[in-house]
């Protein structure tokens, strides 16, 4: 399900800014004092509204999911990734492209394709979400980028899941990679 939002025009711009001068890569495990502690050295005066931000969705994430810690990574994505309908292996996952197309999604194999804006915050149950079942479930993947003209072959992608999911407990608490 999503949740329309566009960002404000200075979280856009800090996400434009991010993508000419932040890391190809955060991620991020822990209490959201924690991440901010570990990953603030990343963003610049251009940058810190994304930041708070990014945060801000950490927190929303924590409460609706019911989590102290989480696990956040935010990735710049240059190429098609995920194109097949898929659901996750974790409970719920939050996703967030602050620039660049949104999630797709179909609950009906593939007849129905539905996109969330840009800044658009979108919620997906995963399989491993309590009583999770095959019937009504909401398949979801990566829109494609490479039909875009060239400039616009970019996404800023924020996912926000629980600390320990796919395996991220065996993970450093904080990976930055440029």
């Amino acid at each position: 399900m999503e949740r329309p939002r566009v960002p404000v025009a200075r979280v856009r711009e800090a996400a434009d800014a991010y993508l000419a001068e932040g890391a190809r890569l955060i991620q991020a495990r822990g209490r959201v004092p924690e991440i901010r502690a570990g990953i603030a050295g990343a963003f610049t005066g251009r940058t810190v509204a994304l930041l708070d931000d990014v945060l801000d969705l950490a927190r929303l994430y924590g409460a609706v999911a019911g989590q102290q810690a989480v696990r956040l990574r935010l990735e710049r994505i240059v190429t098609d990734s995920c194109r097949r309908f898929h659901v996750d292996q974790v409970g719920l996952r939050l996703l967030c492209a602050y620039v660049g197309p949104g999630v797709q999604w179909t609950a009906d194999g593939g007849a129905h394709i539905g996109q969330a804006q840009t800044g658009a915050v979108v919620l997906l149950k995963g399989q491993r979400f309590a009583n999770w079942t095959e019937e009504g479930h909401v398949l979801h993947r990566s829109p494609s980028v490479s039909g875009l003209p060239e400039a616009e072959r970019v996404r800023l992608l924020l996912t926000v899941d629980a600390a320990d999911a796919c395996g991220a407990a065996d993970d450093a608490p904080v990976m930055i990679a440029a």
